[in-house]
């Protein structure tokens, strides 16, 4: 799948997380100013693009993602060319090969024609009950641990205390739920348009 392609659907994904239908007004400011990825004017300009490209359909007074995203992952810094959204490419839902609908319905049918049987169960295919508890070390995130270290460099690189740049880390993890809180920072702190390298250093911790 091409990069223009791709960067289209990180950004629908990533802005339709917590809602199906969104107000434009919302996604503007939201590709504007919580992001930064565009200029005001600009917003306003690829929402409208989306729209006519088959991205995004009008539902009364909101939008809402029109064709299936699919499984989307979002690499840590990344962030979108703008040409790519003021200047879409076309929609398309994805397709199945022919191929592989055959496959499909030829499995369908063969396990319609098939006798029903019972399963016998032995002694030796019993599942096992006794479950092992999950490390502790699989769970925990070292960079947690400079957390607090993260907030006093953006605050005295940025000029912004340490209280707003919370603040404004706390919207960031309600807007995107799954965030942690130390990319969270990152992402006030690209805002600011700091040193990612320097930001990527200080939770260099393993």
């Amino acid at each position: 799948m091409s990069d223009d392609v791709n960067d289209v659907r990180r950004v629908l994904t990533m802005a339709f997380r917590s809602s199906k239908q969104l107000n434009p007004f919302d996604l503007e400011r939201w590709l504007a100013f919580d992001m930064g990825w565009l200029a005001p004017h600009e917003s306003e300009v690829a929402v409208a693009a989306l729209i006519a490209a088959g991205w995004l359909t009008e539902s009364g007074s909101d939008v809402e993602v029109a064709v299936p995203l699919g499984s989307v992952d979002v690499p840590l810094g990344w962030f979108p060319r703008p040409s790519r959204l003021l200047q879409p490419v076309k929609a398309a839902p994805p397709t199945t090969s022919k191929t592989e609908s055959t496959a499909n319905a030829s499995g369908t049918n063969a396990a319609a024609n098939a006798p029903l049987q019972t399963p016998s169960i032995s002694a030796s295919s019993k599942p096992s009950t006794t479950t092992s508890p999950p490390s502790t070390s699989e769970h925990v995130d070292p960079r947690m641990r400079v957390t607090q270290r993260l907030v006093k460099f953006i605050a005295r690189t940025s000029g912004i205390d340490a209280a707003e740049l919370n603040r404004r880390a706390e919207r960031k993890q309600k807007a995107f739920r799954h965030v942690t809180p130390w990319l969270a920072l990152a992402l006030v702190a690209r805002e600011q348009n700091l040193d990612m390298e320097a930001i990527v250093e200080a939770l260099a911790v393993v």
